[in-house]
């Protein structure tokens, strides 16, 4: 008898022991679990940097880059955290492409485990990891996002309707007039035809920064300390500003396309963007009525 009522409470608790974990998994926010992932990349990358194991060359990743060592390591942190709790999702990732982890998914991952691979692969401590979740093919529908600084473990997080925040504080873009305006302009291969169209700002704005990593850059702007940012080269893939996207939105910011409507486009891998990011209305008045016709 003793025999049964010992199987029997062993296959109850079994049982009960995946019940929960299913419901734990059920009520995980799709938030917390973006972070958790986000915290996983930087404790396996943080040493990484600037050290020969971070390069390699694994061939063109989905995105069109040359894979390193250290985004491999990073994307496979992701998709083995998403796997170990079975969350049930579509991944869309800059090196690995796309990833089906289940045939009824709830959404899209969108990943670029490692923005600013050239500084992460030299050990210029200006890189991060940037993931968003969209419930649907289109940037519009993105939910929640997660960028984290791989340089010293900083998290700026949103989810929609909820705020942007920088680890427990809530972040909001500068809305005022800067006592010295930060002007983001991304040209890495801009053409000449671009260049030109931008030198009026070149020539009347001494602040000018581009640090290498669109994803934190956009961060920093839905902080606070950039007051707009701009890129026009019609090359930026959405999994670089995916995260941003919905941070910035959170953070009070405006996100527009090259022709000043509001910024939206599908998820497909074939999809290039020119984007801007501004506090108000006035800024882009004040920086885009420079920019040649």
């Amino acid at each position: 008898m003793s025999y049964f009522i010992v199987i029997y409470a062993f296959k109850n608790r079994k049982v009960l022991s995946l019940k929960l974990r299913r419901k734990k998994n059920k009520t995980m926010e799709i938030i917390e679990i973006l972070r958790e992932a986000s915290k996983r990349i930087y404790e396996n990358v943080k040493e990484l940097a600037g050290t020969e194991d971070a390069a390699g060359d694994f061939g063109r990743g989905a995105g069109g880059d040359i894979s390193r060592n250290i985004d491999i390591i990073a994307e496979k942190t992701v998709l083995d955290y998403l796997k170990e709790i079975n969350f049930e999702c579509i991944v869309l990732g800059e090196e690995c492409g796309r990833v089906e982890l289940s045939k009824n998914s709830k959404g899209f991952v969108i990943m670029d485990a490692i923005d600013g691979s050239a500084n992460a692969v030299r050990g210029v401590p200006f890189f991060c990891s940037s993931l968003a979740f969209a419930i649907e093919d289109k940037l519009s529908s993105i939910t929640d996002g997660v960028i984290t600084n791989l340089s010293n473990g900083d998290m700026y997080w949103a989810s929609k309707d909820k705020g942007a925040f920088l680890n427990k504080s809530k972040i909001k873009v500068h809305d005022k007039e800067p006592i010295y305006k930060i002007i983001g302009i991304n040209t890495s291969g801009a053409t000449p035809e671009l260049m030109k169209k931008l030198h009026p700002i070149f020539e009347q704005h001494n602040h000018i920064r581009h640090f290498g990593a669109n994803a934190l850059e956009m961060a920093f702007f839905a902080r606070g300390i950039i007051d707009i940012f701009i890129d026009l080269r019609n090359k930026i893939r959405v999994q670089d500003i995916a995260a941003g996207y919905i941070i910035v939105k959170e953070a009070g910011g405006l996100l527009l396309d090259a022709d000043l409507n509001l910024l939206d486009t599908d998820l497909s891998y074939k999809t290039r963007i020119s984007f801007i990011a501004a506090s108000n209305q006035k800024i882009i008045d004040d920086i885009i009525s420079q920019i040649k016709k």
